[in-house]
Formats: structure tokens, C-alpha cells, sequence
């Protein structure tokens, strides 16, 4: 099973893939996690990565396609993979998919995970006051997500224009959202 999470910050994408890794016995790849790490081992995507980052710019999609071709050559990705927080773009979703074609593997689906806007300014807002997170303050998280939904909404037409879009409710209990989505995704849920 190879996913695509897509879903607002705060849509609850990190738990549902934690869980859905579990379930799936694939791994959960975090392009924010994936970055970090190949900039801690000095890798040389990792140090071209963080150059750019200490200037304060985005990392290109060259760079980011890079890191994820070497994470999806590894064995355990072989029967799939939760991918997160990529693509974050129509550019990266056509190259995603051109990834995945040279390297012999099918893509199943992207799943959506969608939650109103304001609840999850609440949910933030808590996590703010628990974590003591300043990026998580109501003003920075309407920024984000004005963000998310400018730069997001046209990978998920892509995908529902390829049928390959499910939408699940992210709203209700973890045991209900995960639910929702494994029954979306049992159809194609052909592991290997």
C-alpha cells in the first residue's frame, strides 16, 4: 500500500499515520523528518538541504525528490509506504508519480483527512497551551492554513482528477477517524 496523507496542519495526518503504520506494516515517511535526519547524517542532499535552510529558504523539489528516490530504494518500502507532508504542489505530485513509475511501483491512493478550520484552530490552541508551541498561536494557524489551502487545493484536484482522491472526515474519536479511513482505502488495500 503506498498513501499520500493530505490534510491541513492539525487534521491529525502524524497520528493517523503512526496508526496506519502499524496497521499496514509499512513505513511512515515524513519529508519534514526525512530532511532533518539527512542533514544530521551530513548526507550530501542533507548538507545542499541545509544550506539552502540557513538562508531561509524552501528546500527544492530537486532536493526533496532526491532524498524521497534513496528513502523509497530502501527494503522497507518495498511493500509500501505512508507518505506525509509531500507533495505539497502540482509540480511535486507529477514528479512523485514519475518517481514511483521508474522505480516499478504503483501508487494506491491519496487520503484526505479534512477538519473545519476552526476546529482545528481549537485543536492547535490546545496543543499550543500543552507543548508551549508559539507556531501554533490562532493568527499563525490561520496563516497556515490559508497557505495549505493555496498551495494544496490543486494537488488534490490532481488526485481526484486521476481517481485516486478519498476523502475521509477527520473529526470524532482516533479509533473513528482511523476506521474511516481503512474502510476507504480496503478496496485498494492489496499489500505488495
Amino acid at each position: 500500500m503506498r498513501l499520500v496523507l493530505l490534510g491541513a496542519p492539525g487534521s491529525g495526518k502524524g497520528t493517523q499515520a503512526a496508526r496506519l503504520k502499524e496497521h499496514l506494516q509499512v513505513p511512515h515517511i515524513s519529508t519534514g523528518d526525512l530532511l532533518r535526519a539527512e542533514v544530521a547524517a551530513g548526507t550530501p542532499l542533507g548538507l545542499q538541504a541545509k544550506e539552502v535552510m540557513a538562508r531561509g529558504d524552501l528546500v527544492s523539489d530537486e532536493i526533496l525528490l532526491g532524498m524521497l528516490k534513496d528513502r523509497f530504494s530502501r527494503e522497507d518500502t518495498k511493500a509500501g509506504f505512508i507518505l506525509d507532508g509531500y507533495p505539497r504542489n502540482l509540480a511535486q505530485a507529477a514528479a512523485l508519480g514519475e518517481l514511483l513509475d521508474s522505480l516499478g511501483q504503483k501508487f494506491d491512493a491519496a487520503v484526505q483527512l479534512t477538519v473545519d478550520n476552526e476546529q482545528i484552530i481549537e485543536r492547535l490552541a490546545g496543543r499550543a497551551k500543552a507543548e508551549g508551541r508559539a507556531d501554533d498561536s490562532p493568527e499563525s494557524v490561520r496563516h497556515r492554513l490559508n497557505v495549505y489551502d493555496q498551495q494544496t487545493a490543486p494537488v488534490i484536484e490532481f488526485y481526484r482528477q486521476n481517481g485516486q482522491l478519498t476523502v475521509v472526515d477527520g473529526v470524532g474519536s482516533l479509533d473513528e477517524v482511523f476506521t474511516r479511513i481503512i474502510e476507504a482505502i480496503s478496496p485498494s488495500c492489496e499489500i505488495g
